[in-house]
């Protein structure tokens, strides 16, 4: 699934390309893409619109256009959000196709076909329950040290697993999870709340430091994610521990282990994580 770097990298290709260009016509492929709208009023909404807009929260996209309505997408598993010529061959998976003018098309690419778009009419988030309930981003100045041990006083679960809580830390997700835990010395199966405060602030700065780093590399590609313009990103080369089973640890030397945690894959070094 993309992360935040991803998403938010997909964002900035997006909004270079798709902003203030008139909507000329909506094409549903996949019914069940639109989860609060039927396609003739998704159509209706979107027809000579336009995107003033683009913005990201945590993993979502938020496409706010030239009235008060808004289009939310979240990419889930194999989701792509593809900028192309008008009359490029359609893909084989294409869930949602929206022409604009000047001879492009945004398209929306998803091979499970997990992702999801709402249309938003009324204030607030509606029927998007995990959107509302998002906790605060890692790069946001109120992701301090201070609220981070908050949201792990008395928390007997992995500290994995609360950080992959998006009401805790919104748009972490289990590659930045695994490099962050693996930076700051941390076992990603360690009980969240035994964290002292010199672990929590170490922590804190490997989580902002490797979301910095993902960002600046342009995402991470393991198998689907491309950006807007269907470039891969390269953070891949820079893992330290994530999908490294079996493969000497960067700092040590040690070998890399997998556990399950929540029924994910965990990887980290058991030399340099205690």
């Amino acid at each position: 699934m993309p992360e935040l770097p991803e998403v938010e990298t997909i964002r900035r290709t997006l909004q270079d390309k798709i902003m203030c260009r008139p909507i000329r016509s909506v094409k549903v492929f996949y019914q069940r893409v639109l989860c609060n709208s039927t396609e003739l009023e998704f159509s209706q909404v979107l027809q000579d619109r336009s995107f003033v807009a683009l913005e990201r929260r945590g993993k979502y996209l938020i496409g706010y256009l030239n009235s008060t309505d808004r289009v939310v997408v979240h990419l889930r598993m194999t989701g792509q959000l593809l900028v192309v010529p008008k009359g490029d061959p359609l893909e084989k998976h294409v869930s949602l196709q929206i022409c604009m003018d000047g001879d492009l098309e945004l398209r929306l690419v998803d091979q499970r076909k997990f992702a999801t778009v709402y249309l938003l009419r009324e204030p607030g988030y509606g029927p998007i329950k995990g959107l509302a309930s998002l906790g605060r981003e890692p790069l946001e100045e109120s992701f301090t040290p201070t609220y981070l041990a908050e949201q792990l006083s008395g928390r007997t679960a992995a500290i994995k697993s609360v950080l992959l809580d998006q009401r805790r830390v919104a748009g972490l997700g289990n590659i930045y999870a695994d490099e962050s835990l693996h930076r700051a010395g941390i076992l990603s199966s360690r009980p969240a709340g035994s964290l002292d405060q010199t672990e929590i602030e170490c922590l804190h700065h490997s989580i902002q430091e490797v979301i910095e780093e993902g960002i600046a590399h342009r995402g991470t590609t393991m198998r689907d994610y491309v950006d807007g313009e269907g470039r891969k990103g390269n953070f891949q080369e820079l893992l330290r521990v994530y999908g490294k089973e079996g493969q000497p640890c960067k700092s040590c030397g040690e070998s890399i282990q997998r556990i399950k945690l929540a029924g994910r894959s965990s990887f980290y070094c058991p030399h340099c994580q205690q």
